[in-house]
């Protein structure tokens, strides 16, 4: 009788998984990689904002210690400062103009680009460079060059400059964000290329008309990508500086028409050295912000489909 010779490999002992490091020793690791967020975002932003918020209780200049004054600003802003509630209504009416009509405009451009066969990069990258240079300070006062007396503006409509008249200086700074469209413009040629093909088919068999498909497909389809960009910018329509100060020419005027509220805030903070009256200020409006954010979001639910919730 014969026996079968066993390989050596097969009197090895089985391999075993290697074993897991221990959850301290992961999590240690994991805070080393992250220590340079934690400490950027502690240092350069929960510890100013700390600050910000005691100096708002507080008389401080700059230059002197800053004294406790308890609720003084936020009562005076609120009960003693005409210019203070000049601000508030210019920056409300600069979101209500400059919003829509940037987003309509960002929609429009979209649909058109979806369309083209040739030469979509070159336009998308066209008509996003404003984006990239409109918020620097040479083009704004090149854009105030063009709304100025005796400007394009003036020498093609005869109007005149529309920055030395109140009616129109907060349209022109409108128009100057309006025109900074390229951002939204490519989320909506982002979002619209997402939608399948096949709805607007079977939208085309039941005899909707191209505006009916835009309405009850393109819309609907839309909704979360046109919130995502209504919330971004109303929420960076409130912090508007550099095109008011620009077009301006930092004093907010003709009678404080473009005197927006970031504007008054560095008026009172740098100008007047009214430093915690500024950083009561700016705690206003982070709250303004916040509670503006939070409509919206409880809104939505009304008007924005999710496809993959069928109760929305």
């Amino acid at each position: 009788m014969t026996t079968t010779a066993i390989p050596p490999e097969a009197k090895r002992a089985p391999a075993t998984a290697p074993k897991r490091r221990p959850k301290r020793e992961r999590e240690g690791a994991a805070w080393v990689f992250l220590s340079p967020w934690v400490l950027g975002a502690t240092v350069l932003t929960l510890l100013p904002m700390a600050v910000s918020l005691y100096l708002s209780f507080t008389d401080y200049d700059l230059f002197n210690p800053p004294q406790w004054v308890g609720l003084r600003n936020y009562t005076q802003m609120f009960t003693e400062d005409p210019r203070y509630w000049r601000s508030v209504v210019t920056t409300l009416t600069y979101v209500v103009i400059a919003v829509p009509l940037q987003l309509a405009l960002a929609l429009v451009v979209a649909l058109a680009l979806k369309g083209m066969k040739r030469g979509k990069g070159f336009y998308r990258s066209a008509f996003y460079a404003p984006s990239l240079l409109g918020a620097s300070m040479s083009i704004a006062l090149v854009w105030r060059a063009v709304f100025n007396d005796g400007g394009t503006v003036d020498n093609l409509l005869g109007t005149g400059g529309w920055v030395n008249k109140p009616g129109f200086s907060l349209l022109a700074v409108a128009l100057l964000t309006v025109w900074q469209f390229g951002a939204p413009m490519v989320i909506f040629l982002a979002g619209l290329q997402q939608i399948p093909a096949e709805l607007y088919e079977a939208a085309a068999v039941d005899g909707a008309s191209k505006w009916r498909q835009f309405l009850s497909v393109t819309v609907p389809m839309l909704s979360p990508v046109l919130f995502f960009n209504l919330v971004l910018q109303t929420i960076q329509a409130f912090q508007v500086f550099t095109p008011a100060f620009a077009v301006s020419g930092g004093k907010g005027g003709p009678a404080d028409s473009t005197l927006v509220y970031t504007m008054y805030l560095y008026d009172r903070g740098f100008v007047a050295s009214h430093m915690g009256y500024a950083s009561a200020m700016a705690w206003v409006l982070l709250v303004v912000i916040g509670v503006v954010t939070a409509v919206l979001f409880r809104t939505s639910r009304s008007w924005v489909f999710y496809a993959s919730e069928g109760d929305r």
